[in-house]
């Protein structure tokens, strides 16, 4: 049975947590930062322009909404690992740019000190697409199956929406997520929230999980809204 959720985990004056390697930033202190107000335009050079929170987000009827295109090194920039380190495995992930082109998402899992998964994610900033009905990837896999991660806060801890999607190996293939289908889950369990909204996006990311012990790697093109 699925249980209410009430609060989400918040970090403390910025405080690291063990196994969060985002680039710049500790993975609890920007679930502090409050949204900075004013006309939108570039934060830190990285990505496309990120939008204020009280603007309007685009509409999935105006244009295909490329989220992440992984094409140049700094592509990645945003994304760090949050393995099972922060609850004591030894599961191990990186996120690299390919010169051919694309972002690598690899790594082994361990089920040792009951781990098990290993994920990565998006920095928090404004992705939201109003009227959108799916999340598109193309991705080459290695036959396991995967999830994607949606979430709606700028977080390091709460409501995660999750579908998961198979990746065949060695073939570069598109993959049309519903975003109607995605559950809202709280540290891996199902929960009772909101259905997601896909004009709140906050943030991305993958993760292997399902005791799929061993090395992985999946790589990644492109991430939009349809």
């Amino acid at each position: 049975m699925a249980r209410s959720y009430r609060t989400a985990a918040r970090g403390r004056g910025g405080r690291r947590i063990k196994g969060g390697i985002y680039k710049g930033f500790s993975p609890c202190s920007y679930a502090t930062r409050a949204p900075r107000r004013g006309p939108a335009g570039p934060r830190g050079g990285h990505g496309p322009l990120l939008q204020d929170l009280d603007h309007s987000p685009p509409s999935a009827t105006d244009m295909s909404h490329f989220l992440y295109r992984f094409d140049t090194p700094d592509a990645i920039d945003d994304w760090g690992p949050v393995d099972d380190v922060v609850m004591g495995g030894v599961s191990r992930s990186t996120f690299r740019h390919d010169p051919d082109g694309h972002a690598v998402f690899e790594g082994v899992v361990s089920l040792e000190r009951n781990g098990g998964f290993a994920s990565v994610r998006s920095r928090p900033r404004a992705l939201g697409v109003a009227g959108a009905s799916a999340c598109v990837l193309e991705v080459r896999g290695d036959g396991k199956r995967y999830k994607l991660n949606l979430r709606t806060e700028d977080l390091y801890d709460g409501v995660n929406y999750q579908l998961p999607f198979d990746a065949p190996a060695g073939v570069w293939t598109t993959v049309r997520l519903d975003l109607a289908s995605f559950a809202a889950t709280f540290r891996g369990r199902v929960v009772d929230a909101p259905a997601l909204d896909p004009a709140r996006l906050m943030q991305v990311g993958f993760v292997i999980s399902d005791r799929q012990a061993g090395p992985f790697r999946l790589d990644v093109r492109a991430i939009s809204l349809d």
